[in-house]
């Protein structure tokens, strides 16, 4: 009989890695998955490269719609932030959240019933006196209102984070702001398991794709995220060519390291729809 006590207690070690794994991220995000799942088409480029769509139109003929964006809402709405542990759980979630919300905003307000051709349309640039989709304090987390650029810049990207040692300019190609110009966005969610591997991934991969790098004689030419955001990334590796270097592909990296002049890839601001990605239908290497 006195083994018992003992085999319990063993039994409950064998437990406890489990539950030290567990992550806000899978429990939260299994209605999003879904939509990723059944819309979201990856697509590899020659020189592993990477671009990616999502079908909208796919996802507004789905009968499930309407009940999985409404599902997914009302999770975030009962969430609690202060319980994430960690900076990977943290950063997972943010990332997860704003992309959710994204493709949420584009699915749910439809002007006239008809998918918006780009996130401008709904105000702020053409429309100075609307604010932006980036601006709108519209997606509820955790019973506060939260805008996108709340969840990237004053979350991800702010102070809190920052003093902690959490702020990661790689979040730059995680956050999906659903155009063709924005670094793609993947077809899982993020968690604490593999937040470190996908920021790693997303960035070298994005140094590998020309609508984001290329090098052409002695000039670089990258996306114009380097120029809205070059703090972050001087605060990251000193400089954003340096931050290119250290996360770049070997070949990328040698390369880039040869440039001595440095200019910027326009932005492609057009939704980020299967029709606006010609590389879709191309082979891959």
């Amino acid at each position: 009989m006195r083994g018992y006590p003992l085999l319990s207690f063993i039994v409950l070690l064998a437990l406890l890695p489990g539950r030290a794994m567990s992550d806000a991220n899978r429990d939260s995000f299994q209605n999003y998955q879904k939509l990723l799942d059944r819309h979201l088409i990856e697509h590899t480029l020659p020189g592993n490269g990477l671009v990616s769509a999502f079908d909208y139109r796919s996802a507004l003929a789905s009968d499930s719609l309407k009940k999985t964006l409404t599902e997914q809402r009302e999770t975030l709405k009962a969430f609690n932030p202060g319980a994430l542990e960690g900076k990977a759980e943290s950063v997972a979630f943010w990332i997860n959240a704003y992309n959710f919300f994204m493709l949420d905003q584009i699915l749910t307000e439809r002007p006239d019933g008809e998918l918006v051709s780009s996130i401008w349309d709904y105000g702020g640039r053409v429309n100075p006196f609307v604010d932006s989709v980036f601006e709108r304090k519209n997606f509820v987390i955790g019973g506060r209102n939260y805008s996108l650029n709340d969840m990237e810049k004053e979350v991800l990207l702010g102070e809190e984070y920052a003093s902690k040692g959490w702020k990661d300019a790689r979040v730059h190609f995680a956050v999906n702001c659903a155009s063709v110009g924005c670094p793609p966005l993947r077809d899982t969610i993020y968690t604490a398991d593999n937040l470190e591997r996908l920021l790693a991934e997303n960035t070298r991969r994005a140094f590998n794709t020309a609508r984001h790098l290329r090098v052409k004689g002695d000039t670089l030419y990258v996306t114009e995220l380097f120029k809205w955001y070059e703090e972050d990334f001087a605060e990251a590796s000193g400089s954003s060519k340096a931050f290119i270097e250290a996360w770049a592909a070997p070949e990328v990296a040698n390369q880039v390291a040869r440039t001595s002049s440095l200019e910027f890839i326009d932005y492609d601001w057009a939704l980020n729809t299967p029709d606006n990605f010609p590389t879709l239908d191309q082979p891959v290497d």
